[in-house]
């Protein structure tokens, strides 16, 4: 006969919003359990970061954060701030570093982070049970729920979806969270990777053979507007890096991204201070002053350059040519052909639609009970320890009232 176990609040996922909105409910005196399919507690936690895990970002501000709806993460950022997170590594002893943007690290490792959390889970009396796999959840006459999974049965008064998105399948991402929104008629918004590597035409491929490895200050901008400057990075797959992830949250299929190459100078300016200091020598080798050698050999190749270019020295432009040159670079275009999606992607984009949620307890507007944290929310965070400031945000707000 498979156990039945009843509990005040049953929260399905053992992340970064679970695991936090599990000690809070705890500390207030509540029965909690937490249940996740995977192996171990806090994956995504343990290989963020390179493995140091960015666990918040000290400008953490609504502007931050893709949503339908821009005032929903207001609140509960508001309520819980990158501030109070760090207190709370801080009173936990961990070691830390800022790095640039904003960002915070561990020191040692990732383990920093989830220990953190599952000591407070332990000191406030919370019960985890892995390897549970959701099988099927209802809602009883007496508006309390059910849950069955692969093991066991669970009777519970709150039911927190903290499920996390699609991101990383090889670590068990599941689309449980959707499922449970839809069952219960909440509207849930298309998913798609984000904070993801692009990849690349064939065409293109061949041309930036051989340059994986070199990495390029770049301004990186969408068809929408939306810029970022941080490095872009060539793999041998496609693009990558800080900017290129960033502005994959506001790429659109069939799209072209306008990448600013030199954002530090006018080249206008540049190649006048050229023709007066050094007019003899060869434009490719002074760009190869500004941009990385292969790179230039790459895009000598172009049209564009070869028609301007070729192998003249600086004296030997006119002004249309310096005019071309300097749109060209300053805004050079590539079309993506397709990201890497989920199998790399950060974070997904999309999720349980925000209409249906209340922005301060998190509790589905039509379904007294039920709540939805984290990333299965349609809440999306820049690169950079945003998103696990939403986590820990919202799963604040939501323990405070399960």
């Amino acid at each position: 006969m498979t156990q039945v176990i009843t509990t005040d609040v049953l929260i399905i996922g053992a992340g970064a919003a679970g695991l936090m909105c599990a000690a809070i409910a705890g500390y207030r005196g509540r029965k909690v359990t937490v249940i996740d399919m995977g192996k171990k507690p806090g994956r995504k936690i343990l290989i963020s970061g390179g493995g140091r895990c960015n666990f918040t970002n000290q400008n953490a501000q609504p502007q931050h954060f893709i949503c339908q709806n821009p005032h929903f993460v207001k609140s509960a950022l508001s309520r819980y701030s990158a501030d109070d997170f760090i207190e709370l590594v801080e009173r936990h002893g961990i070691d830390y570093h800022h790095k640039t943007l904003g960002q915070l690290f561990c020191d040692d490792n990732a383990q920093d982070i989830v220990d953190v959390l599952l000591t407070e889970c332990d000191w406030a009396g919370v019960s985890l049970n892995l390897r549970s796999e959701v099988l099927g959840v209802v809602k009883n006459d007496d508006q309390t729920y059910s849950v069955k999974t692969s093991d066991k049965s669970y009777h519970c008064q709150s039911l927190v979806v903290a499920s996390g998105g699609l991101t990383l399948p090889k670590l068990g991402a599941s689309p449980i969270g959707y499922k449970i929104a839809e069952q219960f008629g909440l509207n849930v918004l298309p998913t798609t990777a984000a904070l993801v590597p692009f990849t690349l035409h064939d065409h293109d491929k061949k041309r930036f053979d051989g340059l994986s490895g070199i990495s390029i200050d770049c301004n990186v901008s969408s068809e929408s507007g939306t810029s970022f400057r941080e490095n872009i990075l060539f793999t041998h797959r496609g693009l990558s890096g800080p900017a290129i992830l960033q502005i994959s949250s506001f790429w659109r299929a069939g799209q072209a991204i306008t990448i600013n190459l030199l954002p530090e100078h006018n080249l206008v300016d540049v190649i006048n201070d050229w023709r007066e200091h050094q007019a003899q020598k060869s434009v490719k080798n002074l760009l190869a002053t500004l941009l990385p050698k292969r790179f230039v050999e790459v895009l000598m190749k172009d049209e564009i350059c070869t028609a301007i270019i070729s192998d003249k020295s600086v004296n030997q432009l006119n002004h249309s040519d310096i005019s071309v040159l300097s749109n060209y670079l300053h805004h050079w275009q590539i079309k993506p052909n397709g990201t890497e999606g989920f199998r790399t992607a950060e974070v997904t984009l999309g999720g349980v639609d925000t209409d249906e949620i209340s922005s301060k307890t998190f509790e589905a507007k039509q379904c007294a009970g039920l709540y939805f944290i984290g990333e299965v929310v349609d809440v999306t965070g820049f690169l950079g320890g945003y998103n696990f400031q939403w986590c820990w945000s919202s799963g604040v707000a939501c323990g405070q009232v399960v």
